[in-house]
């Protein structure tokens, strides 16, 4: 007998009815809601980002086609294109982005997320901070105005790499710099911050000196800056320089007072020079070239998010629609992340989203399947048909016989 539900079901037990319906609560996402619930919502939209749906044609059509199986994920029926349209119109994101942190939580506390791959020396927290652009059409999208002929929004991601999964997130217009939304991040003093170029701004480096956040990034090739001490570098290593410097551009010095620290590291696979600064003076230089190397794994997390689920092309064109399926695909990346740390079978993350794609509805223990994916399911019963025998029906010594067939 298949004693199980169905692996979709099985990823839905992670979020608690009694937790969804307090947020719903908290937002009053369900005023006015005729029939139609928000948890019904949130399993069609998940549903979108683990089956890749295209649009809400498929997927109410994917559910519909599952009918006798929806009562185990807690909905009665599949919903219409139209409802869903209008909930994904009209009820607020911030449900489903409350859900997301709540549910991060969680898995963190319970140390569901793997551990850090590179492990450093120092017990500093790690931390990458960047940006991705979505790109949408401005005929569809109109709110969204990036350039002249194009639309777009960003995804801005703090990655903690205790786990490399977002420790901040934040959707805005692809037009906002990068370093404007970044101003506004609580960092605890000892945090080390790994970023690009393009988060190059001095006020913010002279604010988290003061406060004993410390950063890694590519230096500006027109900085100008006065060098104060020569550090010795590490031989047969990829380090050709590392100075104590001091900036002394326009207004520069004035904004970050304090000595940095200028290492440039030989990147022998394109044979170019890379200019790194930092404000952390102690480390050897080696270990600020490989936090600054580590900074890698936040592109990867975008790629992952990109080519596994949907952010690229939506099912609602209204602003409140791109962000609940943006966040609903980071439930889903949580999703796919925990049971890439607990499978065993030694597949990749984008093998691991395809195969589920293709077994939502297949009924085997979760654990069991992660570890043999391409095990043969448990059979289904044989039917067997109740025959009656013995003197007569309603007879006294009349009785059931149970024949298979």
């Amino acid at each position: 007998m298949v004693r199980t539900g169905s692996l979709f079901s099985q990823l839905l037990y992670h979020f608690p009815r009694t937790e969804f319906a307090a947020l719903v609560k908290k937002h009053g996402a369900e005023k006015h809601a005729k029939g139609f619930t928000c948890w019904a919502q949130f399993v069609a939209m998940l549903f979108c980002q683990l089956a890749r749906a295209d649009s809400l044609r498929e997927i109410c059509n994917g559910l519909a086609a599952c009918l006798g199986k929806l009562v185990h994920l807690g909905v009665r029926k599949a919903p219409n294109k139209s409802t869903l349209s209008y909930a994904n119109q009209h009820r607020p994101a911030a449900l489903f982005e409350d859900l997301f942190w709540t549910a991060m939580k969680r898995f963190r506390s319970n140390g569901k997320l793997g551990a850090r791959k590179k492990k450093f020396r120092f017990k500093n927290k790690l931390m990458s901070l960047d940006s991705t652009t979505i790109s949408l059409c401005l005929a569809l999208f109109p709110w969204a105005k990036f350039r002249r002929a194009k639309g777009g929004v960003k995804v801005h991601v703090l990655l903690d790499h205790d786990d490399y999964m977002p420790s901040w997130v934040l959707i805005t217009e692809a037009s906002k710099h990068d370093m404007t939304p970044a101003r506004s991040l609580s960092l605890n003093p000892g945090s080390i911050v790994a970023e690009d170029r393009g988060y190059n701004d001095y006020t913010t480096y002279g604010r988290w000196t003061a406060q004993g956040v410390f950063f890694v990034t590519r230096f500006k090739s027109n900085a100008v800056y006065k060098v104060e001490k020569e550090l010795s570098v590490p031989s047969n290593r990829n380090i050709l320089v590392d100075q104590i410097i001091r900036l002394t551009g326009n207004k520069a010095e004035e904004k970050c007072p304090f000595p940095l620290r200028r290492v440039v590291v030989w990147d022998s696979r394109k044979n170019r020079e890379i200019e790194l600064l930092t404000n952390h003076l102690e480390f050897g230089s080696t270990t600020i070239a490989a936090i600054y190397k580590d900074r890698w794994e936040i592109e990867l997390f975008f790629k992952a998010l990109k080519q596994n689920l949907k952010v690229k092309t939506f099912v609602g064109t209204t602003e409140n629609a791109l962000r609940i399926q943006i966040w609903t695909a980071l439930i889903a990346i949580l999703l796919l992340k925990w049971m890439h740390h607990l499978s065993r079978a030694g597949w990749s993350l984008s093998n691991l989203a395809s195969l589920l794609r293709m077994n939502l509805f297949t009924h085997r223990d979760l654990e069991e399947w992660l570890h043999e994916p391409l095990g043969t399911p448990p059979l289904e019963p044989a039917a067997v048909q109740l025959s009656l025998s013995g003197p007569g029906f309603g007879q006294p010594g009349g009785s059931l016989v149970r024949r298979n067939g």
